[in-house]
């Protein structure tokens, strides 16, 4: 375990990708400089407990969406955390599938020539494999098996860019840019219209 990271380096390295993260979720930007604040002060109240710092990002975000849930229950009277968590999925599903397109696309582009199309035709473009089988000409077996490759590499492309937030099924509910990517250009700069 290492040191805890103070206050004031965790405001440099994480403050504009949380405040992003924070505004892609309320209406109102003075909303979410207050949200951002209140984020920051939990966490200067808490950075003590932080056990272990090599997962200092994922705990910053969680302080952040009690914040958020903490905001709407204030807001909206007495709503669980579940019943908001589904309104957000409904909101901003459409909108982050719309968002991620432009940079998942570059992602792709990382990948060797062989997968990129196969991974393009069936995340992108959403065909099913045997038709990704027709238009590259090649057999089902020899499509499924690229794109399977093909996706876990643009997996290992992906986590060294982003940290990811699933839903119960499993699914990209939404991402945050790490800190020192060097992978990806600014994903974590497209702006979600808000969910709320």
């Amino acid at each position: 375990m290492t040191a805890n990271p103070a206050t004031e380096t965790i405001w440099s390295q994480l403050s504009d990708a949380l405040r992003r993260f924070i505004r892609r979720r309320v209406a109102d930007e003075h909303v979410a400089d207050d949200l951002l604040q209140e984020t920051f002060l939990r966490i200067h109240r808490n950075v003590d407990r932080l056990e272990d710092s090599d997962r200092l990002a994922a705990w910053v975000y969680q302080i952040a969406r009690n914040v958020i849930h903490d905001d709407y229950r204030a807001k909206n009277g007495n709503v669980s955390l579940a019943d908001m968590d589904v309104a957000e999925e409904n909101d901003g599903k459409d909108q982050l599938k719309a968002s991620a397109g432009v940079w998942l696309d570059e992602l792709i582009g990382q990948l060797p020539p062989t997968y990129q199309e196969a991974v393009r035709l069936s995340e992108i473009e959403g065909l099913p494999q045997h038709e990704v089988a027709d238009r590259l000409r090649l057999s089902v077996s020899g499509a499924k098996s690229r794109i399977q490759r093909g996706r876990v590499m643009l997996r290992g492309v992906l986590d060294q860019c982003c940290v990811f937030e699933f839903d119960r099924q499993g699914n990209v509910m939404d991402c945050d840019p790490k800190p020192d990517r060097t992978v990806c250009r600014d994903c974590g700069d497209l702006e979600l219209p808000p969910t709320s």
